[in-house]
């Protein structure tokens, strides 16, 4: 028998388990097996007395003497009760099922070990469906320190794979499989990094001896799987910039140096600097660039990205910007035209909304060169529309888009143009080197001077009047309030939730009546240019609150408003409220979030709404987040391809990660090609992780 021995062959199993191991968990050979890790571990070291039982007594262990035994005749099939006792008390076991096979094990007047978790009935504790164990002349069975627990299914359990069935293949796998298992990371890596014996690991997950032995086991097997993880993805980077050419570009020409030393309209930060350098590394060494872009709401990521493009323009091609909504991508054409006039730039704008005339002239102007930006949507990788030399792509909030989308935007130049990825969505350190692995990160870290840090508050519905009256005193100052309600884009939700604004909207009239308060709305059924021509009237002023759902989570930059309400907050993210805050304190004024709930609160509400009040730092709630909602949901992984791991996990084992990244790093910069012999044992390893990971960080 082998690793790769199909599971029906394994002692225990037979063609029926078979099929349900390989359709519940799927477990199709040996090899998949031995890759299901207990989820925890039962301590079986300590043993309780009767006495010693209480209410919050999760799983006790006891040494008792069985007592007395019967089965009692129910309307359907009959229970088991048994009375156990030992020198400080008596209690009573049950069984309702299993009555035929368990009656014989048991023995009155034997010693028994009973282990179980208690349930208090009638003021006395009983134990239902214990494990019962006959000791041998009064020794306690060597079951050592720490029993493993499986994860099962309601399917496999009523085929007897319980975590107990489980355990007990694993007996019959661990012998006919531990010799196969042989060293797969480089022998200076396990032992600066202390690794444990990788035959030993396998042994000790499964069957642990102590629990310092099982410390050092799973720290083992959890940093294989991500140093593998980061190896494959690091490889595969090495390999990208082997094979592709990149666009060089090797001067900074007038456009760059006009625009940054007479339009540029404040003093760049020291980080924003930096990562202008740090692109133009990338753009001028021959390579495709491929650079995450990482930034707060309101660090300053679009003038970075405008510098970007000018570079491009000034060494001969064209730039695209591409946004995931019309809001968005509107308020990035708009904000550019505005900072390019006077330049000589040609920038265009194509959404779904652009008309066919003015979208046959541009994609004219794209062919012919005429056009220098062109910034849009999802219509910008439509195969209508040509560029005639494509030197760099930007993409905003990138995570919108899926992978298919973002690969026509490579193919329309010969060379693929360089890739700059902006987020405004931190993303926690640990997926940034798992999910974008293979990207070079860029990260801006403060914030322009001058501005004032948002205050944030939570308030509850009994609070709706001194809230009302704040808003009026910062009106009265000058300023303008956001006033965001949740939608939930589900045909059952959309009515009631449109309904809540509604009455909002209603409510707001009254206790801000015209013509002395202009409010405006804005929500998403309503018709393109009607929400554009709300905005307008709010960006310019002439509305002094704006009703809302979500629709302005991006891409509205009106640095006069000052207040951001937020209602029913408790039905939001907490990335989506982190963005919704960034739409206010764009100005020198300070401003302020209010986060409206009701009184009941559940507890990741409560910990969202307190993360919001404490912390304006997106990396911070970015982290809170991770915890909260776990990888898959944060990085859209349902949509992606997800990171598929069988005992690391993302949210804890942050420094493991940056352990097997740094180990890594290490052999990709000493042997890319992996020709030494000591790291030649790694690539059957590596050969089998690339094959089974789908490549969900993959860019071009």
């Amino acid at each position: 028998m082998s690793l790769d021995s199909p599971i029906e062959y394994l002692q225990g199993v037979g063609p029926s388990r078979a099929q349900l191991l390989r359709s519940e968990l799927e477990v199709h050979y040996f090899r998949d097996l031995l890759h299901h890790f207990p989820f925890r571990y039962i301590d079986r070291s300590r043993f309780h007395k009767i006495r010693d039982i209480r209410d919050d007594s999760t799983l006790v262990q006891l040494q008792a003497t069985l007592d007395d035994v019967k089965e009692i005749k129910q309307k359907r099939g009959s229970r088991l009760e048994a009375w156990i006792s030992d020198e400080t008390g008596r209690m009573k076991l049950v069984w309702f099922q299993g009555v035929r096979w368990i009656r014989p094990q048991l023995q009155v007047g034997k010693q028994y070990l009973i282990f179980g978790k208690p349930n208090r009935f009638k003021g006395q504790f009983s134990l239902n469906h214990p494990e019962i164990q006959q000791m041998e002349e009064g020794k306690v069975p060597l079951l050592g320190e720490l029993q493993p627990v499986y994860s099962s299914t309601e399917k496999l359990t009523s085929k007897g794979l319980d975590t107990r069935g489980l355990s007990k293949l694993m007996k019959n796998l661990l012998p006919e499989v531990l010799k196969e298992i042989k060293e797969v990371i480089p022998e200076e890596i396990v032992s600066d990094y202390r690794l444990m014996d990788r035959q030993l690991s396998y042994a000790q997950i499964h069957y642990p001896k102590k629990s310092e032995l099982l410390k050092k086991a799973r720290f083992r097997m959890k940093f294989e799987e991500l140093f593998f993880l980061q190896m494959s993805l690091l490889l595969s980077k090495v390999a990208r910039i082997k094979k592709t050419r990149g666009h060089v570009f090797t001067s900074v020409g007038d456009k760059f140096n006009t625009f940054y030393s007479e339009h540029l309209p404040f003093e760049l930060t020291n980080a924003q600097k930096r990562v202008i350098k740090e692109i133009r590394r990338d753009v001028g060494s021959g390579q495709q660039m491929n650079r995450l872009l990482q930034g707060d709401v309101g660090s300053g990521k679009t003038i970075v990205g405008l510098l970007i493009m000018l570079l491009a323009i000034d060494n001969g091609f064209q730039a695209a910007l591409m946004a995931p909504t019309e809001i968005l991508a509107n308020q990035h054409y708009k904000t550019l035209k505005q900072l390019l006039t006077g330049t000589g730039v040609r920038i265009g704008l194509l959404t779904g909304s652009t008309k066919q005339g003015m979208r046959k002239s541009l994609h004219q102007a794209l062919e012919f060169g005429e056009l220098n930006i062109l910034i849009g949507t999802h219509a910008l990788i439509e195969d209508k529309v040509k560029f005639q030399n494509l030197g760099m792509v930007i993409i905003d909030e990138q995570h919108r888009f899926g992978v298919a989308q973002r690969a026509k935007l490579w193919k329309k130049n010969s060379i693929p143009p360089h890739v700059l990825v902006m987020t405004a969505t931190p993303i926690p350190r640990t997926l940034a080197m798992t999910y974008y692995g293979d990207l070079d990160v860029s990260q801006i870290d403060e914030l322009p001077p001058g501005r004032k840090e948002i205050k944030t508050v939570h308030r509850n519905d009994g609070n709706r009047l001194r809230v009302f009256q704040f808003m009026e005193d910062e009106i009265k100052k000058g300023r303008q309030v956001y006033v965001v309600y949740p939608l939930i884009e589900e045909s059952k939700k959309m009515d009631a939730d449109l309904k809540d604004l509604m009455d909002g909207y209603e409510s707001l009239s009254r206790r801000f009546p015209r013509p002395e308060y202009q409010i405006g709305i804005v929500h998403g059924r309503m018709k393109p240019e009607d929400k554009d021509y709300e905005m307008l009237r709010f960006a310019t002023g002439d509305t002094h609150i704006l009703v809302a759902t979500t629709v302005i989570e991006v891409g509205v930059n009106v640095p006069n408003a000052s207040v951001m309400v937020i209602e029913s907050a408790e039905r939001f993210g907490l990335s989506q409220l982190h963005q919704l805050r960034g739409r206010v304190g764009r100005g020198a004024e300070q401003s302020y979030c209010i986060l409206m709930t009701g009184h009941k609160l559940s507890a990741d509400a409560r910990t969202r709404l307190e993360t919001m009040v404490r912390t304006n730092d997106g990396f911070q709630i970015a982290e809170v987040d991770l915890e909260l909602r776990g990888a898959g949901d944060i990085m859209g992984t349902r949509q992606s391809g997800e990171v598929a791991l069988n005992i690391a996990n993302l949210i804890t084992d942050g420094p493991i990660l940056g352990m097997a990244r740094e180990a890594a790093l290490r052999i990709i910069d000493e042997d890319p090609e992996l020709q030494k012999d000591s790291n030649r044992i790694m690539i059957p390893e590596l050969r089998k992780h690339m094959a089974q990971k789908s490549r969900w960080a993959k860019i071009s």
